[in-house]
């Protein structure tokens, strides 16, 4: 590619700063402007600000929109109706969800002749394609995915979206027994209960019921009723002290063994001293698969499973197979 690939921003939360940033390290890449529901005047980006209402003035000027919004309730109604306009990228993960999300975008796209590639980042994202990769070179074995300690942004999203939450975040934090077991190789049937817990941390409003949010958030669908689920109520001057930064990790773990019997086990590992920074970067990386398959003239929706990995790099197949085989 010659020309730059321009980059429109939906959402300025932390995966839109995050991605502003990223931006600045990918040569070939050239924001263009950010998108919000906020006044424009109130959003601090070095980028141009403008209204989401007038995103379709932007149609021929934006190569790949990157959607920045929350899985709960921004990308379920902005995903298809962006996708209708625009090749997009998201980091949708609501593994639950997933395959009707899927079916919902693949249609968006279709309609408007645009890529949409979906649910990217690290898990769903990185950690999917080791799964992948994992089981199909050991097929007899069991994979394990743990992640954390550290602050999920998908899940803290749904918290605060909770009647009374004013500040919420919550982490994940796997069981040491659980994954003591894994690495040993006892191939352990564990239930989702036993191998994380989910920890949260709540300023609620004044006079907010803390019981109806316990509640509401223990129960939640998909994100923390699977869980062991715990809720600390804090102070503000607790939550600004204790809970601005944002690590996360995890691991993907294939256990296995050959024909004769040989134990073997493949483990891949993320650390992150800035969840949303490392999410936004994989984003902005996808934004370059999703330009080479328009330019081959694919249609709808793809998961990071469908993208290969040389669509990924600015580098040409040749220079990659010199340098990286």
């Amino acid at each position: 590619m010659t020309q730059k690939i321009r980059i429109g921003l939906v959402g300025y939360g932390n995966i839109g700063r995050g991605v502003e940033l990223a931006i600045n390290q990918f040569n070939d890449m050239e924001g263009v402007a950010v998108f919000t529901r906020r006044n424009p005047a109130d959003v601090d980006s070095n980028l141009p600000t403008v209204s989401i209402d007038d995103i379709l003035n932007y149609k021929d000027a934006i190569d790949v929109l990157l959607l920045c919004g929350g899985s709960a309730t921004d990308l379920p109604v902005q995903g298809p109706e962006l996708a209708k306009h625009f090749s997009t990228i998201d980091s949708y993960d609501n593994h639950g969800e997933i395959p009707a999300y899927f079916e919902a975008i693949d249609r968006a796209a279709n309609s408007g002749q645009n890529v949409s590639i979906i649910s990217v980042g690290w898990d769903p994202g990185l950690f999917s394609l080791n799964r992948a990769l994992f089981e199909a070179v050991l097929p007899v074995g069991q994979t394990y995915t743990f992640w954390g300690k550290g602050l999920s942004q998908g899940h803290s999203d749904a918290i605060r979206r909770v009647v009374g939450v004013n500040k919420g975040v919550q982490y994940t934090v796997p069981i040491d027994q659980a994954l003591d077991e894994v690495r040993k190789g006892q191939n352990p049937e564990l239930t989702t209960r036993e191998k994380h817990m989910r920890i949260c941390y709540i300023v609620s409003d004044e006079g907010a019921n803390q019981a109806e949010i316990e509640n509401t958030i223990k129960t939640m669908p998909n994100y923390f009723e699977p869980y062991e689920t715990v809720v600390h109520f804090i102070d503000e001057e607790q939550f600004e002290r204790d809970h601005q930064k944002m690590p996360h990790g995890g691991f993907v773990i294939r256990t296995g063994e050959s024909e004769t019997g040989s134990k073997q086990k493949a483990e891949f590992q993320l650390e992150l001293e800035s969840n949303p920074e490392f999410t936004s970067s994989i984003l902005v990386a996808y934004a370059r698969a999703a330009v080479k398959f328009k330019q081959e003239g694919k249609t709808g929706a793809f998961s990071v499973l469908d993208v290969p990995m040389t669509y990924l790099s600015d580098k040409s197949p040749a220079e990659l197979r010199k340098e990286l085989l």
